[in-house]
């Protein structure tokens, strides 16, 4: 048998040993070697070395016998112990890793970017990297997709239950394809930060500002394969955070129906669903886009929008969007 607690510091002996007390909770030295199937200082060797883990108590008596202690007493500490020093060694094995390229870069520029020649590879990367991502995720999202479909994108939601924060622009083609708007709605509503725009200049990810997937090629005559480059750290990254950073404060949030607002009041500002509408306008998105996609007539999107105007006391579009600028409705 396989040693399946090794970890907790067992050898294959007394496994075997603490297994057979688990299921007959109570016997003596040599009962136990006859189980199993080792000479007695085998099985005396076994038992000594459980008593000093903890895993065995010895009963008074004539004739010593052993008793298991129950597991997760007496393994439990030991496997946080270790899970711990392991973690500890992860760490200190990704450090030494980010310093041995740090330093590989620093003699071959070349190391500063590698470059993925095919959607598959770019695929596998951008879903390596979401997995392994700790801080943040920076994300331009440009109509037609690359690599995989936004709704293909498995590995955000299990990143933000693990803390990872995103931050994500939208292109606005994008959010006018079909399907996008509840997708967006569904990722905000796990804790993404999303935000649009008319148009975005490239299509890229950058994960804990250490390295970045942006594909550079896309359609080339005769080629249907994109290329893209992974760029690590060095000034080249730096110039595309602070890409990103502009555009992001530039970019109008987009807000979730049923958003509450800071002071709960709903004599002042609109209502969560119509606060989702306006941000969607502000971003640029069609009233009929916006009425295929929110499941609502044409007329009804108009008819809001006119409220909406009314109550910033708006005659024109352009002015309601400044009036929610000014109110920090977004």
């Amino acid at each position: 048998m396989v040693p399946m607690l090794e970890m907790a510091g067992l050898d294959a002996v007394m496994e075997r040993a603490y297994r057979l007390l688990i299921t007959a909770p109570e016997t003596d030295l040599t009962g136990l070697a006859a189980e199993l199937g080792v000479p007695i200082a085998e099985a005396e060797r076994a038992l000594r070395d459980m008593r000093a883990m903890g895993l065995v108590r010895e009963t008074a008596g004539s004739v010593p016998r052993f008793s298991p202690v129950a597991p997760d007493l007496a393994l439990g500490p030991e496997l946080t112990r270790r899970h711990a020093m392991l973690d500890s060694a992860r760490r200190a094995v990704d450090q030494l890793a980010e310093e041995y390229r740090t330093n590989v870069r620093r003699r071959d520029a070349a190391q500063l970017v590698e470059i993925l020649p095919s959607r598959s590879a770019l695929r596998e990367k951008l879903r390596l990297l979401q997995d392994g991502a700790r801080e943040e995720v920076l994300y331009f999202c440009r109509a037609g997709h690359v690599a995989m479909p936004s709704t293909d994108n498995r590995e955000e939601p299990a990143a933000l239950e693990r803390g990872v924060a995103y931050r994500v622009i939208y292109e606005r083609a994008l959010l006018e394809q079909p399907g996008m708007l509840p997708n967006v709605a569904y990722s905000v509503d796990l804790g993404e930060q999303a935000r649009a725009m008319l148009a975005l200049p490239v299509r890229m990810m950058i994960v804990d500002r250490r390295i970045a997937v942006m594909p550079l090629v896309q359609h080339v005559r005769g080629v249907s394969e994109p290329t893209a480059a992974v760029i690590h750290h060095s000034s080249l990254l730096d110039a595309l955070i602070a890409l990103f950073e502009s555009h992001w404060t530039r970019a109008t949030p987009v807000r979730l129906a049923g958003d509450d607002t800071e002071d709960g009041s709903a004599a002042v500002t609109p209502s969560g669903d119509d606060l989702y509408l306006l941000s969607l306008l502000v971003a640029g998105v069609s009233d009929k886009s916006i009425a295929t996609q929110l499941g609502l007539s044409l007329r009804t999107v108009q008819r809001r929008l006119q409220s909406l105007m009314e109550l910033a006391g708006a005659q024109t579009r352009m002015q309601l969007a400044w009036h929610a600028a000014r109110e920090g409705w977004l």
